[in-house]
């Protein structure tokens, strides 16, 4: 059938009515270097006067720079998976994921910190006090392995992506059909390539910093997490630039659906968070239930607002058919959902890397969490400079915007 397509373009007075080339505003880098200027200094506050050690330091470093790498990660999957599944509706959106995918880069240079810190981080990495089950593990996890196996995550992901996003911008100025297969072919080995290695990568840089620990539905509520914050922050994206006078093309019918995707994969994570949970409890092994017992008992806060702020607040607030399709109120929400995976991120991270006693949310946290969102922010504005907003020789731009849900 894709064989007949002919790729589509508008009509000339429909193209007039949407801006296509996005310039980001002298005020928008304004807004957000202020952003970050005032996040750096919280960060210096937070560690002259909080008294930073290395290993709380450090677990903010791989905190965040997870973060950043698992929202281009997300949105390249995005991307790539409705390519392979000739989705129509989501060329509207597309160039937003590809945007945030292809600063896969930094969310790279970000993660490589973590090497420096990785004594800090992983007990396993204290070779001369291993017991006899880390010295089982030894293996796999000694560190150069461990920079062997990121740095071949990163070289796949970041190559695979960067194809992705180079194929699509050649389809602007060339319209031949063969370039959407070979952006299809790309699509396809990205999601193995991906499937694979987010797991293991999720294992390598969270699940081994409680190195006695291990759950079998680690890798897939890690990737459920990562893909709804992506989802999450593609909305955040999309309304912004709405606000600022593009994607008028992007009715209620496209924020349904994205909608649909938020309130869709949170209940997903949702159910991989309590089916975890529940498998460990009622087995009830101390190795295995030490794990949630040092949240439960260290971050008992948290670790319950966690659950209220990623699962109930999206259930409640999108059940409705109407409140997926409300630009605003979709923002509102996705700025929930992206506060409670940072919270997720934390509760993965602090306790076996800081401690109960030593861990809390202050100015350090906050000041370099606003940093690396900042700068993450200003290099996928300055992304979606490059290119149209809008891949207009996709073989289903038309059909993006003649769709609608059922009612």
């Amino acid at each position: 059938m894709l064989n007949l397509l002919k790729p589509i373009a508008m009509h000339e007075e429909s193209v007039k009515e949407f801006k296509m080339d996005f310039i980001f505003p002298k005020k928008g880098t304004t807004v957000l270097a202020a952003a970050a200027i005032v996040g750096l200094v919280l960060t210096l506050l937070g560690f002259f006067a909080g008294g930073i050690d290395g290993h709380r330091f450090w677990a903010n470093i791989l905190l965040n720079g997870f973060m950043i790498i698992g929202l281009c990660l997300g949105a390249g999957f995005f991307v790539a998976v409705h390519l392979i599944s000739e989705s129509g509706w989501q060329t509207a959106v597309q160039r937003i994921g590809e945007a945030i995918a292809s600063r896969i880069w930094l969310g790279a240079l970000m993660m490589i910190l973590i090497i420096f810190g990785a004594h800090s981080l992983y007990h396993w990495t204290h070779t001369e006090d291993l017991d006899a089950l880390l010295q089982m593990k030894q293996p796999y996890l000694n560190l150069p392995f461990f920079i062997a196996r990121m740095l071949f995550y990163l070289a796949g992901w970041i190559f695979l992506l960067g194809k992705i996003r180079q194929v699509s911008l050649m389809s602007d100025t060339n319209p031949d059909m063969k370039l959407f297969y070979r952006l299809r072919t790309y699509s396809a080995v990205f999601v193995v390539f991906f499937a694979i290695t987010s797991s293991t990568a999720s294992w390598d840089w969270l699940m081994s910093i409680d190195a006695h620990w291990f759950s079998t539905l680690y890798g897939w509520y890690t990737f459920s997490g990562l893909f709804v914050n992506a989802i999450a922050v593609i909305i955040i994206f999309l309304v912004v630039l709405q606000k600022m006078g593009y994607m008028q093309h992007v009715n209620e019918e496209h924020m349904h659906d994205m909608g649909k995707y938020l309130f869709g994969f949170s209940i997903f994570w949702a159910y991989l968070w309590i089916s975890q949970y529940l498998l460990i409890w009622y087995a009830n092994i101390p190795e295995e239930t030490t794990y949630f017992v040092t949240r439960i008992k260290g971050f008992e806060t948290l670790f319950y607002l966690n659950l209220i702020i990623c699962f109930v607040a999206p259930f409640f607030a999108l059940m409705s058919r109407g409140s997926k399709r409300k630009s605003d109120w979709l923002l509102y929400v996705s700025i929930i959902v992206f506060m409670g995976h940072w919270v997720d991120l934390y509760l993965a991270i602090m306790p076996g890397a800081v401690g109960a006693e030593h861990a809390h949310i202050g100015l350090f946290e906050i000041g370099m969490t606003l940093v690396y969102v900042s700068v993450f922010a200003w290099f996928v504005f300055k992304a979606l400079t490059k290119a149209k907003l809008v891949p207009e020789n996709h073989p289903f731009y038309k059909e993006s915007f003649d769709y609608e849900n059922i009612k």
